[in-house]
C-alpha cells in the first residue's frame, strides 16, 4: 500500500512556512495522541503517519529530497529512511521544553509502575493439556493506609505552591513563552506534607503476591503471557505496570517438538523390519497408537499419526505425530541364532538387499579406476 502524500497528511500546500508546519502537525498530534486515545488504532495511525510527515518537512534537507523524488527521496540510500519509533515527546520538547501539549497530566504516565517478569517451567504433557499454577512474586502493590495517596493518615496531598496545581511552570525565553513541568510536584499539582509512615509517601509498599496463572493448551517454548495490571502498583496511585510470564519446555524422554507437531524414533527390529509387523507407540496424551510397519522398512523412514500432536494455542488445528523407525541390531545372541542368521545370509541373494549391492557396485568401479 503506497504512502499519502506528507503534504496531503498534514494538510498543507508545498509552500508552507516552518511556522505553518509546525501548526498543522501540533493541531494533528494534539488530536490523535495515543495517551488520549488509548482503544482507537486508527487515531495512533493518524498520530504516526502525521509524525513521520513532520519529521521529514521539518528537515530541510529531507524536504528538499522529498520535494524532488517524493517518498522515494527519503527512503533508502538517499535519505537514511524514517524512525517510526522516534519519540513523540522529543518532538514536542522542541516546542515547549520539558513539556507536554496536554495538560498537568502529560508526565502522570511517568507514575506508572513497573512491568514484571515471571519465568515457569512446564512439561510437555501440562504445555498439551493446559494447566492453572498457583505463583508468589514479590512486587510493590498499593499502600492501604493511605489508599495510595501517599499522605498520612488523617491528612491529604497539598497544591504545589510553586504551580498553584497546574502541574507546568511558565516561564519566558525571549518572544517566546515556555511550558515545562513543574519541578517541585513534576507534573501532578500536588505534593505531600506529611508523608504516610507506612509508604513513606510513595503510595506503594513491597508485597509478596499470590496468582492463578492459565497455562493454555499448546503453549510452546518462549511464549509470553501477559497478564495486564499484574505488575508494580505506580508511584501514588499510578497506573500499575503489567505482568509477563514466560514459558520454557522441559526436555521430554520421548518427544520432541516443532511447532505443533511432534517428532519420537522408534527402535524396530529387523525382523519386524523385514517381514512387517504392528508396533504400539506411545502418544502425548498418555495412550497408545498401532503403528502398522510395513516389510522392507529402512531406518530412518518417517510415519505420519494425524492429529497426535500439539494443539494450536489459538485453538483448531492439532499437529501431527511423526514416527521415524530406527532399526535395531539384535547383540548377545547365542550360538544356536548366529547359525541360523548364517544360514540365513547363504541363502540370500542380492535382490534381498539391492542398497547393499547398488553400494558394492559403484565400490568396485571405483577400484578399477584406482588401479
Amino acid at each position: 500500500m503506497s504512502k499519502r502524500d506528507y503534504y496531503e497528511v498534514l494538510g498543507v500546500n508545498q509552500s508552507a512556512s516552518d511556522a505553518e508546519l509546525k501548526k498543522a502537525y501540533y493541531k494533528l498530534a494534539k488530536q490523535n495522541h495515543p495517551d488520549q486515545n488509548p482503544d482507537n488504532p486508527e487515531a495512533e495511525k493518524k498520530f504516526k503517519e502525521a509524525s513521520e510527515a513532520y519529521a521529514v518537512l521539518s528537515d530541510k534537507e529531507k524536504k528538499s529530497a522529498y520535494d524532488q523524488f517524493g517518498h522515494a527521496g527519503v527512503e533508502g540510500n538517499m535519505g537514511g529512511g524514517f524512525d517510526s519509533n522516534f519519540s513523540f515527546d522529543d518532538i514536542f520538547s522542541n516546542f515547549f521544553g520539558d513539556s507536554s501539549p496536554f495538560g498537568g497530566g502529560g508526565r502522570r504516565s511517568s507514575n506508572r509502575g513497573s512491568d514484571l517478569q515471571y519465568e515457569v517451567t512446564v512439561s510437555l504433557e501440562e504445555a498439551f493439556n493446559g494447566k492453572k499454577l498457583k505463583i508468589d512474586i514479590p512486587t510493590q502493590v498499593k499502600c492501604n493506609d493511605c489508599n495510595c495517596t501517599g499522605a498520612n493518615k488523617g491528612s491529604s496531598p497539598v497544591t504545589c505552591p510553586m504551580c498553584n496545581g497546574r502541574g507546568q511552570i511558565r516561564s519566558q525565553q525571549g518572544f517566546f513563552s515556555v511550558q515545562q513541568t513543574c519541578p517541585q510536584c513534576n507534573g501532578k499539582g500536588e505534593i505531600i506534607s506529611d508523608p504516610c509512615k507506612t509508604c513513606r509517601g510513595t503510595g506503594r509498599v513491597q508485597k509478596n503476591k499470590s496468582l492463578m496463572v492459565n497455562i493454555p493448551k499448546g503453549v510452546d517454548d518462549g511464549s509470553r503471557i501477559r497478564l495486564s495490571g499484574e505488575g508494580e502498583a505506580g508511584l501514588n496511585g499510578g497506573q500499575q505496570g503489567d505482568l509477563y510470564i514466560f514459558v520454557t519446555l522441559k526436555r521430554h524422554t520421548l518427544f520432541i517438538r516443532e511447532d505443533e507437531n511432534l517428532f519420537s524414533e522408534v527402535p524396530i527390529s529387523i525382523i519386524d523390519a523385514a517381514i512387517g509387523g504392528t508396533i504400539d507407540v506411545p502418544t502425548i496424551d498418555g495412550g497408545k497408537a498401532r503403528l502398522k510397519v510395513p516389510a522392507g522398512t529402512q531406518s530412518g523412514d518417517q510415519f505420519r499419526l494425524k492429529s497426535k500432536g500439539m494443539p494450536n494455542v489459538r485453538g483448531g488445528r492439532v499437529g501431527d505425530l511423526y514416527i521415524q523407525a530406527k532399526l535395531e541390531t539384535p547383540v548377545k545372541l547365542n550360538k544356536k541364532q548366529i547359525e541360523l542368521l548364517e544360514s540365513f545370509q547363504e541363502m540370500s541373494s542380492e535382490t534381498e538387499t539391492p542398497l547393499k549391492s547398488e553400494y558394492f557396485k559403484k565400490a568396485r568401479e571405483f577400484w578399477k579406476t584406482r588401479k
